[in-house]
């Protein structure tokens, strides 16, 4: 089969970058994204205007941008992932439709992997996202922090003198310039804030759990951070090339 032709399209429209996959089978051949403010049915079309596939998956958590990706597909059948389709993960959840649709995608992904244990999914993307699918499977809940770029963002915005940093892993805690100082409050106190959490979690279920980590920043915060068991760049994809077999 062609890098360029396959059977699916799955696209994870995030708030800060749309991503898309060609997928068949298991196999996810081929990777492209577009800024999410950039986003528009030509734009789209233009991106992946090489690739051929049949059917569509959609997981967006940017509802303005849904019309002009809805539209960017048509003639294609399409599925956007929601509580209301099939996931293969019961959803213990108050009100399931509040559940964002890429930590869905997580969700799914973890349950078809067929674990013995809990696990989480920390999501490193525009917010910190960790989501908690226990043994049966079933997806429990979980918390939403602020992203490493909305921390850094924030300062730069609400102070007088201080630049906004490329984020970087320091060569020490100790800051001997601004950036220096700025880099280690962003990459130790943001591993501190996703240690905590993880131990209030599990303190909570009462046992440990696996710890997925995933999202644009996962390799630079997750790197040998104790308790994280993987790094998966390509998690949510994965869930909705499953959601792709459950649907299609």
């Amino acid at each position: 089969m062609s890098a360029h032709k396959a059977d699916y399209l799955l696209i994870n429209n995030n708030n800060t970058r749309t991503k898309f996959a060609l997928a068949s089978g298991s196999e996810l051949r081929e990777h492209r994204s577009i800024a999410s403010s950039e986003v528009t049915a030509a734009s789209v079309n233009a991106l992946i205007a090489d690739w051929t596939y049949e059917s569509v998956v959609l997981a967006s958590v940017v509802p303005a941008n849904q019309p002009d990706l809805i539209a960017s597909q048509a003639g294609k059948a399409l599925i956007e992932v929601s509580h209301r389709i099939a996931l293969g993960v019961a959803l213990d959840f108050p009100d399931p439709s509040k559940i964002g649709a890429d930590r869905l995608a997580n969700a799914v992904a973890v349950a078809h992997r067929g674990f013995d244990e809990a696990v989480i999914v920390v999501d490193f993307g525009t917010a910190v996202t960790f989501d908690i699918i226990d043994r049966r499977p079933a997806y429990l809940g979980g918390v939403i922090a602020p992203g490493l770029d909305a921390m850094r963002h924030y300062l730069h915005l609400k102070t007088a003198l201080l630049p906004e940093i490329d984020l970087a892993r320091p060569a020490t805690a100790i800051g001997k310039t601004t950036v220096h100082a700025m880099q280690s409050g962003a990459f130790h106190g943001y591993r501190g804030l996703v240690k905590e959490i993880l131990r209030q979690i599990e303190t909570e279920m009462g046992e440990p759990a696996k710890v997925i980590a995933t999202g644009g920043y996962a390799g630079l915060i997750a790197e040998d951070l104790p308790g994280i068991s993987s790094i998966e760049p390509y998690l949510t994809m994965q869930g909705l090339l499953h959601v792709a077999h459950l649907n299609f």
